[in-house]
């Protein structure tokens, strides 16, 4: 009878594949697998949170080391584009990297916009390493009061 670690049956699926991975390249004696760096890997591309009131949205990047001028923000047809690139730092000839956290690379973040945004009216600021956009609603999808009338 073989001895078989106990597993926590509410573990996330995506977490046991992971390990699967983790074991099997330990079996064949291979680097663990760290995942090829795209366009769209989340780990390669900078965090982005997007807040809803009733105005409008608000987006935040973080996007630290970049100037203004590495970011290319467009709206077209329903769609906001973060475009740039985070240039490696160049610290010589004979540097070694001895351990790298951060993300270097061109990158792009796309998101679909809700229908009542105005793209027309979008707002962007970049300060201390994090691009703000306002993405005001129109005004005929905010909503109004109406007066009640006596009668």
């Amino acid at each position: 009878m073989a001895i078989l670690r106990w597993r926590d049956q509410t573990e996330d699926p995506l977490e046991a594949l992971e390990q699967l991975q983790r074991e099997m390249s330990r079996l064949f004696d291979v680097p663990p697998f760290r995942g090829t760096p795209g366009l769209f890997d989340p780990s390669v591309s900078p965090a982005t949170d997007v807040i809803a009131d009733q105005d409008g949205y608000s987006v935040y990047c973080d996007l630290p080391g970049l100037e203004k001028e590495a970011i290319e923000v467009t709206v077209a047809s329903g769609v906001l584009t973060i475009k740039g690139e985070k240039k490696l730092p160049q610290n010589g000839k004979n540097a070694k990297v001895y351990r790298q956290e951060t993300w270097y690379g061109p990158f792009q973040r796309t998101i679909s916009l809700p229908e009542d945004v105005d793209s027309g009216r979008v707002d962007a600021a970049f300060k201390e390493g994090v691009l703000v956009l306002r993405l005001p609603k129109r005004e005929e999808s905010k909503p109004k009061r109406i007066e009640l009338k006596s009668g």
